[in-house]
Formats: C-alpha cells, sequence, structure tokens
C-alpha cells in the first residue's frame, strides 16, 4: 500500500514471533512479490467473485477472473509460500461460480480457501448454512470465515460458519475493520470456549492488556459497553446487581474477569446499592458509623442524580469530609517542570514526598502530560507496580481558559481503581488524577 507498510510487514516478519506471518493483497502478481519479498511466511490474496465487483469494480468478465485466479495462485505457490484466497463479496456471489473459483484455486495448489461477507449480510442460519455446503462439496479443504459487522452480526456468523465447517476465522482485537469492522477475535474466543467448549489456543488473560494497548496505538478507542473488553464489561453499579455479586459472583456474571485478564469493579452513582458502597468503603480502609454512612449515601445518589458517575476517590473523599478524616497523602507533589516544543523532545522532572522521602525524577514522553505522568511513575515506584489503563479527557468548560476533566482507571493486581483531576492545566489535572488513585491504593493496602 506504501513503502511504511512495506517496511511494517518486514519489521513484523523479522520479529522473530511464534506466527505464521501473512501479509493482504490485491490478485496481481506485482502485490504478492511485493509481500513475499517482505518475508512473509504466508499471502491472502484477494479474489472478487461476485458479479456486481467483477463487472463493476474491475470491469472484467467472471471467465477472465477464474484465470486469475489460477495466475496468481500459482505464482504464489512457485515463490514458495502458503497461499491463501479470499473471496471477495462470497456471500453474494452465485454457488455454483463461486465453487468453480475454489476448484480453479485447488487445482492451482492453494493451501487454504476464505469465502468473504464483505458486507455483513449473513445472518448466523444462512452463514452455517453456506459455509456448509462449500465445506460439503470441499470436505479437505481448509476454509475460512471471514466476516463484517455492518449489522452487527460478525461473531455470530463466525461461529455459525465454524459449525458449518470452517476450519478458521479471520478476526480482528477490538474488531477493528473497514466501516463498522471485522469479527472481534475477543468475542469469539471466549464464546466458543465458554459456551461451545471449543479451545483455540489463544492466551485469553492476555485479552485486556492487548485491547487497551490496540486501542492506544491505533486511536480508536473501545466503547464502554463492547463486550469483553469494554470499560463497563465488568463493572456493576445497580444495587440488586451488586448485592447478589458480593455473594457469588456467577450471578450477573457468567465469564470470569480473570479468565480475559480483566478486574471487577463496583461502580457508585444513582443506581448504587448500599452493600455495593459499604464493601467500597470497607475496601478503603473507612468504616463509618450508621449516620455518616446514611450521609455518604445520600451524598453518591444526589451526585448521581445530576448525571455524575462518580470514580474511586470521589467517593474517598465524601466520605474522609463526612467523617472529619485527614486524607492521608503518602504521595505528594512539591512541583514539576515539563518543557515542550516542536524542535524538542517533551521532558518532565517531578520532585515529590514518598512517605516523607524526597524523590526526584526525570521522564521524556509524547508529549507534556506523557513525559509528566512516566516522570511520576518513576518517582512513586508503587510496589506492586500500578498501571495506568484508561486515560480520558475532556473540557468542561469553553474557550481556551477552560478547565478540563481528566479521569484515569488504575491497575495493581486484581484491584482497579478509578481517580478524577480538574484544573485549568491539563498536566495539574492529570498529575492530580494519578496521585489520588495511588494514595488510595496505599490506604486500601494498609487496610489489607
Amino acid at each position: 500500500m506504501s513503502p511504511g507498510e512495506q517496511e511494517a510487514v518486514k519489521l513484523i516478519s523479522q520479529a522473530g514471533l511464534e506466527a505464521e506471518i501473512c501479509s493482504a493483497t490485491r490478485s496481481v502478481v506485482r502485490d504478492i512479490d511485493v509481500a513475499i519479498d517482505a518475508g512473509v511466511d504466508s499471502v491472502n490474496i484477494i479474489i472478487p467473485t461476485s458479479r456486481l465487483h467483477i463487472m463493476k469494480k474491475l470491469t472484467k468478465t467472471p471467465e477472465e477472473m477464474l484465470e486469475v485466479t489460477t495466475r496468481v495462485v500459482e505464482h504464489a505457490k512457485d515463490r514458495g509460500v502458503t497461499a491463501e484466497i479470499c473471496l471477495e463479496d462470497g456471500s453474494r456471489t452465485d454457488m455454483p461460480y463461486l465453487k468453480e473459483v475454489i476448484r480453479r484455486a485447488i487445482d492451482a495448489g492453494v493451501d487454504r480457501v476464505t469465502p468473504c461477507d464483505t458486507v455483513g449480510t449473513l445472518i448466523p442460519e444462512k452463514s452455517h448454512e453456506w459455509y456448509g455446503e462449500i465445506h460439503r462439496e470441499f470436505p479437505d479443504l481448509l476454509l475460512g470465515a471471514h466476516t463484517h459487522n455492518d449489522f452487527g452480526l460478525a461473531t455470530a456468523t463466525s461461529i455459525a460458519a465454524v459449525a458449518g465447517g470452517a476450519t478458521h476465522i479471520h478476526a480482528t482485537v477490538n474488531g477493528l475493520g473497514e466501516r463498522a469492522g471485522n469479527a472481534a477475535i475477543e468475542e469469539i474466543a471466549v464464546a466458543l470456549k465458554l459456551l461451545y467448549d471449543v479451545e483455540t489456543g489463544l492466551r485469553l488473560e492476555r485479552i485486556t492488556e492487548t485491547s487497551m494497548l490496540v486501542s492506544r496505538v491505533t486511536g480508536m478507542n473501545v466503547q464502554p459497553n463492547k463486550a469483553i473488553v469494554g470499560e463497563n464489561a465488568f463493572a456493576h453499579e445497580s444495587g440488586i446487581h451488586t448485592h447478589a455479586i458480593l455473594r457469588d459472583p456467577s450471578t450477573y456474571e457468567r465469564i470470569d474477569p480473570k479468565l480475559v485478564g480483566a478486574a471487577r469493579r463496583i461502580v457508585s452513582g444513582k443506581h448504587a446499592g448500599s452493600t455495593g458502597l459499604s464493601m467500597s468503603l470497607e475496601e478503603m480502609g473507612l468504616h463509618p458509623n450508621k449516620d455518616q454512612f446514611d450521609l455518604i449515601y445520600q451524598q453518591v445518589k444526589e451526585l448521581g442524580d445530576q448525571g455524575n458517575t462518580l470514580s474511586d476517590t470521589d467517593v474517598y473523599t465524601i466520605a474522609a469530609k463526612t467523617m472529619n478524616l485527614e486524607q492521608q497523602r503518602n504521595y505528594e507533589l512539591d512541583e514539576f517542570i515539563v518543557t515542550t516544543g516542536n524542535k524538542i523532545t517533551p521532558t518532565a522532572s517531578v520532585k515529590m514526598r514518598r512517605n516523607g522521602e524526597h524523590m526526584i525524577e526525570a521522564a521524556t514522553g509524547n508529549g507534556p502530560v506523557d513525559a509528566t505522568l512516566n516522570a511520576l511513575i518513576k518517582a512513586v515506584k508503587p510496589d506492586p507496580a500500578v498501571n495506568l489503563e484508561v486515560y480520558h479527557v475532556e473540557a468542561i468548560t469553553g474557550g481556551t481558559d477552560a478547565f478540563v476533566n481528566v479521569e484515569v482507571r488504575l491497575r495493581q493486581g486484581d484491584k482497579v481503581v478509578t481517580s478524577r483531576g480538574v484544573d485549568e492545566d491539563i498536566v495539574m489535572a492529570s498529575v492530580d488524577a494519578y496521585l489520588k488513585g495511588v494514595n488510595l491504593y496505599h490506604s486500601m493496602r494498609k487496610q489489607r
């Protein structure tokens, strides 16, 4: 696609991964050569098969595409790589012609064939029937499923394809892909394991971490209510739910968060129940009497009714004030300096106190916020480590002097804490949010 893409594929191919490195290509010999020269183990050759694609997009005839199929598969095999063909818009292709393309590919030595539901028009029942018919016609074929999520059915149609005889699935982390995306690998893998008792060989405990990494480097945020990897996937607020969860998690969790490397969260808001709030306060090391608890509970409900979802540090602050407690700050910032510009790498230095001990650290980053937080994390050095899982910022007033609200989600082991910082300065708001969360972890650890 570009010199940058070619270089990326080369770097992946040279990384020594325990994986088959495969590159998609058009059904053009030159494309296949570029991919193979980049060091891939296999090529996934995209061959349009529907009359709409062949005649309107390529301005070719079906007979010409049969010749193309033979030529590109033979060329890939001659170059010594695994050859897979992706039959583009296969789900809208006449079945007799689709089978003819597959026969041509088999005769040319193809290793895998993946008919595609390119615009997501298969429904699960049709997917089972459609892939099933291909499997019955070619029972020894390595048959792949490639579905799109235009109607929100990609996971369901992929699983139905496996039930019909597909041997492998094309899927992406977080369901990334053209338009509404492809089938989400995390949804498929967990559903196959827990609902169908099918093992995929994937390390499911790495799902959450991988999802966050992909989201961060692509800039494609995951919707909070996304299955498996969404921020709210294992969050509970409703009093009815939290009361039952604390007795037996399986009441409202069919998936154990640990299976996918995630952690359960009890959220405080207008739907919060007294049991969940009481447990949250107890974990924070706070033990209000009944009158104090009733006041805390009332404030949480009132703020929730105003449309606010409270962070854990918000709840801690409300409770500490109600109980007339001095909030413990084991980690305090004395000062920070950050330099940035279009000709220098953003660099920050921080001076802070950790349990009364003065610490000075410096770090670089992708921007002033990243540099400052990196320096702060080096200085804090919590044990065990506190990982910054989610960072979210939004302006809460207009103009260039707007106040910003920074929300972070921190994780230490299997415990997640949310925190918030508000300031005119985005760096200061970020520092405040992070330090509040780390201080809360310290209080919770002392309690344990």
